[in-house]
C-alpha cells in the first residue's frame, strides 16, 4: 500500500496543499469540544468505558484533521481507525453495563457488528446519491435497532438512542451532498458532518453515561 498517496475526496479541497481545507480541519475542533465537556461529566465518575469513549471523541478530532490538512493514506487511517474503536467499545459498554450480557457475551456481540457492517453496507449503496457515506449508514441503524429493543427496560435510553441516531442521520446526509452540490457550494457540506458527528457522539456518550446514574439509584437497568 502506498501509504503517502494523495486522496482528494472533498469539495473544498482544490489542490494538495496543507490548508487547501480550512473548514473541513478547523471544525475538527468540534470533536475536542464535545470530548472536553463530556469529560468534565465523566471525569469524577467510577465509569472507565465511559471515559475512554471520551478520550477516542478526541482522537477522532485529532485523526480527522491530519486527514483533512495531510490528505494521504495514512491520514486516512488516522482518520477512520478511531471511528470504528469508538463504534466498537461503545457497542460493549451498552452490551455489557445496558444489556447486562457477560462480557465474553458482550465482546461476541461487539464482534458481529463487522459482518452486520459488510452485509448492511452494500444495501445502502443501493441508495441514490448516498455513495460513499453508505458504509456508515449501518450505524444509526443499529442504533435505533437497540433504542427499539430497549424501550422497555429504559424509555429515556431508548429515545437518546433515538435522538442520537437522528442526528446521525442528518449528519450523513450532509456528508453524501458535499460533492454533488460543490458547483452551487464551493466550500461543500462536509464541515457539517464534523459538527454533527461531534454533537452525536458526545449526546450519546452522554446518554450511556445517564443510564449508568440511574441503574445506580435504582431507576434504570443495573451497570
Amino acid at each position: 500500500m502506498d501509504w503517502i498517496r494523495e486522496i482528494d475526496g472533498y469539495c473544498e479541497r482544490v489542490s494538495p496543499d496543507y490548508w487547501a481545507e480550512p473548514i473541513n480541519a478547523i471544525t475538527n475542533a468540534a470533536f475536542l469540544i464535545a470530548a472536553w465537556i463530556m469529560w468534565r461529566r465523566v471525569r469524577d465518575q467510577d465509569m472507565p468505558l465511559a471515559k475512554g469513549l471520551v478520550v477516542i471523541l478526541a482522537m477522532i478530532g485529532v485523526g480527522s484533521y491530519l486527514f483533512h490538512t495531510h490528505a494521504r493514506v495514512w491520514a486516512a487511517l488516522a482518520d477512520v481507525a478511531p471511528i470504528l474503536l469508538l463504534i466498537l467499545v461503545y457497542i460493549f459498554a451498552v452490551n455489557r453495563d445496558i444489556c447486562r450480557m457477560s462480557s465474553g457475551m458482550a465482546i461476541c456481540g461487539t464482534i458481529l457488528f463487522l459482518p452486520y457492517a459488510a452485509l448492511v453496507a452494500p444495501l445502502f449503496q443501493l441508495v441514490p446519491g448516498l455513495g460513499g457515506s453508505a458504509v456508515y449508514a449501518p450505524v444509526p441503524l443499529l442504533i435505533l435497532i437497540y433504542a427499539f429493543l430497549l424501550r422497555g427496560q429504559d424509555m429515556i435510553l431508548a429515545k437518546g438512542m433515538t435522538i442520537g441516531a437522528l442526528i446521525l442521520i442528518l449528519s450523513i446526509t450532509f456528508r453524501a451532498l458535499d460533492l454533488p452540490i460543490c458547483g452551487q457550494w464551493p466550500m461543500g457540506t462536509h464541515f457539517m458532518w464534523h459538527i454533527l458527528n461531534a454533537i452525536m457522539l458526545g449526546w450519546m456518550i452522554e446518554v450511556y453515561r445517564a443510564a449508568l446514574v440511574r441503574g445506580r439509584f435504582g431507576k434504570g437497568p443495573a451497570p
